[in-house]
């Protein structure tokens, strides 16, 4: 299965809904900071991370627990020409290992679900200086008594997902202070479902008769699907957070 998935996944350019324009908008929403160190948290295949090497003249550390991203992702920063400002460490989010306070900037782009938005905003703090600032997304109900249809799926997938104002609570608990947020718009979903659909319709042909495979291509293409149907009811959540 994971086989499968992995095949799914492999080479596309992102790993959750973004796109460039994005990461420069939430980017554009902190103070400017003169060579600020950077934590990209859950980098995947790195497209936030080169963008953020696009923007600042800071040091990047881009962690991921798939090496293959982070050679991919190395590799593409030396190509640009700031490799030598971009760390690649092998390293989960729930173990780091980094010295109190060495961060200016933790930027958390569609990864924060993998151990949970409450329980990253508490960890990742220590390793956020006094004044520096978090960008995180996440998943959100958008709307109010959501279709049957969409709540049993998110419930079945993320059942940990929450409203806005729920997040926005549990940042201030969290000890953050919310300085802006924006709603990511479709197009920032289609960056990621477009290329993922493609690849999902090309792997139909290939595994035709292999039914555990095409069993993990139904469940992908699920989510699509519930994405087309029911995307008024859900989004993503760009957060500026200030570790004030």
């Amino acid at each position: 299965m994971n086989e499968i998935f992995w095949e799914i996944h492999r080479d596309l350019l992102r790993e959750s809904p973004g796109g460039d324009e994005y990461t420069r908008q939430g980017f554009g929403m902190i103070p400017s900071l003169s060579k600020p160190k950077i934590l990209d948290i859950g980098c995947g295949p790195g497209s936030s991370t080169l963008e953020l090497g696009r923007l600042t003249d800071g040091e990047i550390t881009a962690i991921d627990i798939h090496q293959p991203y982070l050679d991919s992702l190395k590799q593409k920063a030396i190509a640009e020409g700031f490799g030598e400002r971009i760390t690649c460490l092998n390293q989960s989010m729930s173990s780091l290992n980094f010295p109190p306070s060495s961060f200016d900037i933790i930027w958390a782009e569609g990864s924060m679900y993998i151990m949970g938005f409450e329980a990253g905003l508490k960890q990742f703090k220590s390793y956020l200086k006094s004044g520096g600032y978090m960008m995180v997304s996440e998943l959100v109900w958008l709307r109010e008594n959501p279709p049957s249809e969409v709540y049993d799926f998110w419930q079945a997938d993320y059942p940990a997902m929450k409203n806005l104002w729920e997040l926005s609570e549990i940042i201030s608990n969290c000890g953050y202070e919310i300085i802006n947020q924006f709603t990511l718009p479709e197009g920032g979903w289609l960056n990621y479902y477009n290329p993922l659909e493609d690849r999902i319709n090309h792997l139909y042909r290939i595994y035709q008769d292999n039914q555990e495979a095409l069993t993990i291509l139904d469940l992908e293409k699920r989510e699509v699907e519930i994405y087309r149907e029911y995307h008024e009811w859900y989004g993503y959540e760009f957060f500026i957070l200030h570790n004030a």
